[in-house]
């Protein structure tokens, strides 16, 4: 938020200091009440106190971050404008100055290491597919293997369709419990506190939540999934699965669990039923065990 303050005095007038004043007209455009203080970076709103500051934000979903590249037009540029833009190519030199001595922050996209992650993904126990690199889910994956601690570091996609959010989470080690991954998001009191106001339904019933993964590589009309154990890690979730690129969690509040048809527990037709084989959807096989 910038602070809307100003000096009085100037060079006729023998002030020996600068004393700040408000210089807004303002008022606040949330209440309305009190003269503006503050001016939001992306919006432009005027507030006048905190709790308007968090208002205006939740009533038209704004957050607060301004927009490095909004178009500015050319009557309008200004000295103001043209430090924003040098900061932002300032930033932006910084960030791939970063990225390149930070050596766990390179995805690989070679040939051989793409393998030789798929290679390592095998051996324990996870049938990891890749996508050509033109799809935008390739480019953004950051997952990588320490060879050092042996332990995958996987991106990681949550979505909590009940509050309609989706969050990504990089550098998740394997050896993570899914409740660990989950209590930033959804523990009462120690979850972070911008997630706690979107996920108010996740964090009233915490304990009603489950967990499930898409079952890949099936037909359209038999969509399936797999219900993960939130006691157990990552690792252990992901062993005899299919994941392409990285794992996407749905974390589904209890009372919405049975929109989620689980591949080990699909209803079977009854055999009193003589048109049984109609109830089987294209392609699926019946278990005859």
């Amino acid at each position: 938020m910038e602070l809307l303050l100003g000096c009085t005095g100037g060079l006729d007038h023998q002030v020996p200091f600068c004393r700040k004043r408000k210089i807004s007209l303002q008022s606040c455009e949330t209440c309305g009440s009190e003269e503006a203080k503050y001016r939001c970076p992306r919006c432009m709103k005027y507030s006048c106190s905190l709790s308007c500051v968090k208002r205006h934000k939740t009533d038209i979903n704004c957050n607060g971050v301004r927009d490095k590249t909004e178009f500015v037009p050319i009557h309008k540029f200004d000295e103001m404008n043209l430090l924003s833009d040098y900061r932002f190519l300032e930033d932006a030199g910084r960030s791939v100055g970063c990225a390149g001595r930070d050596r766990l922050c390179k995805i690989k996209t070679t040939n051989s290491s793409i393998n030789s992650l798929k290679n390592r993904a095998k051996k324990f126990g996870i049938d990891l597919k890749t996508l050509p690199i033109v799809f935008s889910k390739r480019r953004e994956n950051s997952t990588f293997f320490h060879t050092k601690e042996q332990i995958f570091y996987w991106h990681l996609k949550l979505l909590f369709p009940q509050s309609h959010a989706e969050y990504t989470e990089k550098r998740v080690p394997d050896n993570k419990t899914l409740h660990k991954i989950l209590e930033t998001y959804i523990d009462p009191a120690d979850s972070d506190p911008v997630f706690r106001q979107r996920l108010k339904a996740y964090i009233n019933s915490p304990s009603d939540v489950k967990v499930f993964v898409k079952v890949e590589q099936r037909a359209h009309k038999s969509v399936r999934y797999y219900e993960l154990d939130s006691s157990k890690t990552l690792l252990e979730n992901l062993k005899n699965k299919t994941i392409i690129e990285y794992p996407t969690l749905h974390v589904v509040l209890q009372e919405s669990a049975k929109d989620y048809v689980v591949l080990d527990q699909e209803s079977k037709p009854s055999a009193s039923t003589s048109h049984e084989n109609e109830d089987l959807e294209e392609g699926e096989i019946r278990d005859s065990s």
